[in-house]
């Protein structure tokens, strides 16, 4: 329940072609800068706006002017990209998408439709298709330990062999107000996470992860 096939529908991104070499999403972190730099050495200058070497912006999208661009980026097409955004770089940014306010972006691939739209960090971590990150929800991509990311479900863990990995949103992920997705979380499509949590491990798809880390399926 925690591949990319189970998580994500493709057609919604222009990392498809990239994400089909993998099995799990986070197998993918690594190669997202490069991934970047060779996409958008084929886009077009007709619907694309070069600001920065390493750095696309469609011509459509709305970027503050204060707002930070940093390389590798690419930014889809009637994207907003809101006052004092942080995009650190290696950021792919999907069309229709929302980077409000304080915002900081860093080795990561947004989806079509995705909104961060108010004070969050995302940082290696790949959101889904309309998945929406509530107001100062984080993702948290480095272990206090330093210790190499586990994906846990249950009794079950899958080592990532990475120091740094934050949140794999499925589809329409819905990640209330000041929750935190600590090292690793995979929530699965459609599925709610209550303000304020602190989330770890795999939510199933269509659940809804509730105050104290209970996990109901949605009716």
């Amino acid at each position: 329940m925690y591949t990319i096939a189970d998580l994500y529908d493709l057609s919604h991104t222009m990392a498809s072609d990239y994400l089909k070499d993998f099995t799990y999403p986070w197998e993918a972190l690594k190669g997202i800068s490069a991934m970047i730099i060779s996409l958008g050495q084929t886009l077009s200058l007709d619907e694309y706006d070069q600001p920065a070497p390493n750095v696309w912006v469609h011509k459509t999208a709305v970027v503050a002017p204060t707002a930070f661009l940093g390389a590798p980026c690419i930014i889809g097409a009637e994207t907003e990209v809101r006052h004092c955004a942080f995009v650190r770089g290696s950021a792919l940014v999907g069309e229709g998408c929302v980077v409000g306010n304080s915002v900081e972006l860093k080795n990561v691939i947004l989806f079509d439709k995705v909104q961060v739209p108010h004070y969050n960090y995302v940082g290696d971590s790949i959101l889904g298709y309309r998945s929406h990150m509530g107001a100062g929800s984080l993702t948290s991509n480095v272990k206090s330990d330093k210790t190499l990311v586990v994906v846990r479900m249950g009794d079950e863990a899958m080592e990532t062999g990475l120091k740094k990995m934050g949140a794999m949103l499925g589809d329409n992920v819905e990640v209330g107000c000041n929750s935190v997705l600590n090292p690793g979380t995979v929530v699965g499509r459609g599925s709610n996470i209550y303000p304020l949590s602190c989330v770890r491990g795999v939510v199933p798809a269509n659940s809804i992860y509730k105050t104290g880390g209970v996990i109901v399926a949605k009716k």
